[in-house]
């Protein structure tokens, strides 16, 4: 029976997730007003500033020129989703590893089991959740960790980018084969896509490099 309610809950993630992405605003005022309901005339509730990215969440309007975002909607026209740049393809995304080459780009990622013994004292567990390192933990619900990065480094032309330590060391339950690159040729950034670990424990980050320096990560819990 519980094997049964893992796997509907799987099942109803994968679709609820095929419909949810990263974007990025891109409006010429510089910021897009956020609005309470998926109408123009609605209460605006906040703002998002041009070149922000946000996490668009499967509609529950029928409209569907609006974008669903966590505290509310913005306008599909203000926005340029991640996955409509250009595509860095794989050629090879296994348990361990993820590489991804499209001429002078090329990203590889690294990941290994992690040994939860040795790093145990590491971890705290509070009202507010579970830290690592003093920083959120990412990827497991009330267990006990199996894997993380190792490293993650981009090369771009004669430039190479490490994701610093700092930002993966908390990402937990790698699937290298939910990880996607896109690259905005005409801006020069490159965009790295996972989403890690299944179920409750589910989690989607996006890490941006522009023109050769890394811009940080976006976290987002895609339910």
């Amino acid at each position: 029976m519980k094997t049964k309610k893992i796997f509907l809950l799987t099942a109803a993630l994968s679709v609820q997730l095929s419909f949810a992405q990263f974007a990025k605003v891109v409006d010429k005022d510089g910021y897009v007003n956020i609005r309470e309901n998926a109408d123009a005339n609605s209460l605006v509730v906040g703002k998002v500033n041009s070149d922000e990215i946000v996490y668009v969440f499967e509609s529950d309007s029928t409209n569907k020129a609006w974008a669903n975002l966590s505290n509310g909607y913005v306008h599909n026209s203000r926005l340029k989703y991640i996955k409509s740049y250009q595509a860095v393809p794989s050629t090879v995304r296994d348990a361990n590893k993820a590489i991804f080459k499209s001429g002078n780009i090329k990203v590889n990622i690294v990941s290994g089991k992690f040994n939860f013994k040795e790093n145990e004292k590491d971890f705290t567990s509070t009202l507010y959740g579970d830290f690592y390192k003093e920083q959120q933990v990412w990827g497991i619900d009330g267990t006990v960790p199996k894997t993380h990065y190792l490293s993650i480094t981009a090369q771009i032309g004669d430039k190479t980018i490490q994701i610093p330590e700092k930002e993966i060391e908390n990402l937990f339950e790698i699937n290298n084969k939910s990880t996607s690159c896109y690259y905005d040729r005409i801006n020069d950034i490159l965009y790295i896509s996972m989403l890690n670990s299944d179920g409750a424990g589910t989690y989607v980050a996006l890490f941006t490099i522009e023109k050769g320096e890394y811009k940080g990560r976006t976290l987002e819990i895609p339910f």
